[in-house]
């Protein structure tokens, strides 16, 4: 039988690269193989032959070959991936939460390589670099035509070397260079404070090996030193995934014993599985559940999760399942719309594919794959409205993305919305050459600064909460009592049976 783990995740490789998966790594063990198409493999010979025959210069055969297998796998759609020796080894590092290398979670962007955000406290956050950022060179390399895989390891190595990013940066349209000296980087997944008397608020920024037990940790803690808690914010804006596992395990912190979190339909039966609230869909290793020593209050206490389009993949599983549930009241920006599967499947000790092979789903049997999960209450990250709208990518703006399934009649409609956010990227990029500062900063998370938050600390307190895209002056508050978009569809969790 196959064994498995599942992550959900941007592949962190010294930076964290990619866009948010649900990931499974197992076993390649198939017994029955689809027909190889012999006349198609004969043309690929032929070629191989040419190549290595008549190009100006000798190519090494295994170089070819891995280059004919990128290009196979790359086109299926954005997630799916080769993985050599060195992106396996990385992959299997970011688990962890711990890696070397300068600390930037990045994207691919018009060829370039995009700091999404550095890492808080890594080498890249304390040089200076900032969200937004587009790396054109690494060392004396230019990044323009890179993949994302050969980018982080130019920007990979050993702990004290250094390396020199080359950095446009739009906002104040001008070229910059930053030496930072790779280390080891160690994510710390959560953090929380009570932000009130009776309030507590919780980040997680990536769902990791140690992310439940440090959850559950920072839970006690606040319960420690606030016993009678009124209400909880769960910010999961920016946060790009992680381990399945983890996602299962903080959904089940504030769901029934047994409560169904997500379920994945694919083509292999493996792929088609339901995932619980019960240890063996949360815990990797039998051991005591970390579940156990939760406060009885956190079953019951007013929850509030806040989201934005960076919120993906194993986020989105946790905001889904408690939204269905009505667990939580969602608060914030549409998020990003990852609801993809990939199964990372070894082809030896030290090679793997990463492949698409399921959509996942919401409790209610949803499929959020480029549409995102639209909160309860739509409040933008400044009081002010969204000025980063448009610069924003989501997964429905990527041209080959697999789509929910379900795509008919609003064909049509997704092309032009994706048709009018380019125009708007293109008019505010062309904006922004113009005038570098036209975009305020956005506030610290959790600061009191924090209009999201404060928007949030609103909804549990009972007071109205501003959610239109204009200032608080013209803006309409809606009170909790009366929104009747203040809670998502009832789900059943004893209508589900988990497929075997």
């Amino acid at each position: 039988m196959a064994s498995k783990f599942r992550v959900a995740a941007w592949v962190v490789v010294g930076a964290i690269t990619g866009i948010m998966a649900t990931l499974q790594v197992q076993a390649l063990a198939r017994n029955t193989v689809s027909p190889l198409p012999l006349e198609e493999l004969q043309q690929f010979a032929a070629v191989y032959g040419l190549i290595k025959a008549d190009f100006f210069e000798p190519v090494e055969g295994k170089k070819l070959i891995e280059n004919a297998i990128n290009g196979m796998v790359n086109n299926l759609d954005p997630h799916s991936e080769y993985l050599d020796k060195k992106s396996f080894k990385d992959f299997k590092e970011s688990t962890s939460g711990k890696f070397v290398g300068v600390g930037i979670e990045i994207a691919a962007e018009d060829g370039l390589v995009k700091v999404v955000s550095p890492i808080e406290g890594s080498p890249a956050a304390r040089a200076g670099i900032h969200a937004g950022d587009l790396i054109t060179r690494i060392d004396n390399t230019a990044v323009k035509g890179l993949s994302l895989s050969d980018a982080v390891k130019l920007m990979r190595g050993k702990p004290g070397t250094k390396v020199t990013l080359t950095v446009l940066r739009k906002s104040e349209n001008r070229t910059l260079t930053f030496t930072v000296t790779r280390e080891l980087i160690q994510v710390q997944s959560v953090k929380g404070k009570m932000i009130a008397p009776g309030y507590g608020w919780i980040r997680i920024t990536q769902f990791q090996a140690d992310t439940l037990s440090s959850f559950v940790k920072k839970i006690d803690a606040l319960y420690k030193e606030d016993p009678n808690m009124k209400g909880l914010i769960l910010d999961l804006r920016n946060d790009p995934g992680g381990l399945l596992e983890s996602a299962v395990g903080v959904a089940s912190v504030f769901l029934p014993n047994d409560a169904v979190i997500v379920s994945t339909k694919g083509q292999m039966p493996e792929a088609n599985s339901t995932y619980r609230n019960t240890p063996s869909d949360y815990m990797s290793r039998p051991g005591d559940n970390p579940l156990d020593t939760l406060p009885a209050g956190v079953k019951t206490v007013k929850l509030v999760v806040l989201i934005n389009g960076g919120s993906a993949s194993a986020s989105e599983i946790v905001t889904g399942a408690l939204q269905d549930y009505k667990r939580a009241v969602v608060m914030g920006t549409l998020s990003f719309g990852k609801g993809s599967v990939q199964t990372v499947l070894p082809l030896g000790p030290d090679t793997a594919l990463k492949l698409t092979t399921a959509r996942y789903y919401t409790p209610n049997g949803q499929s959020i794959q480029g549409k995102g999960i639209t909160p309860n209450y739509e409040v933008d990250p400044l009081e002010s409205g969204d000025p980063y709208a448009a610069l924003r990518m989501r997964e429905i703006d990527y041209k080959n993305q697999i789509g929910t399934g379900n795509e008919s009649a609003d064909s049509k409609r997704v092309e032009e919305d994706v048709r009018k956010q380019e125009e708007a990227r293109r008019l505010l990029e062309a904006e922004l050459q113009k005038d570098p500062n036209k975009l305020p900063k956005l506030p610290e998370y959790g600061s009191k600064e924090d209009w999201q938050v404060t928007q949030a600390m609103n909804y549990l307190e009972g007071k109205p909460v501003i959610t239109a895209k204009q200032p608080a002056s013209t803006a309409k508050a809606k009170t909790p009592a009366t929104s009747a978009a203040a809670s998502g569809p009832k789900a059943d969790a004893s209508g589900a049976t988990k497929s075997k």
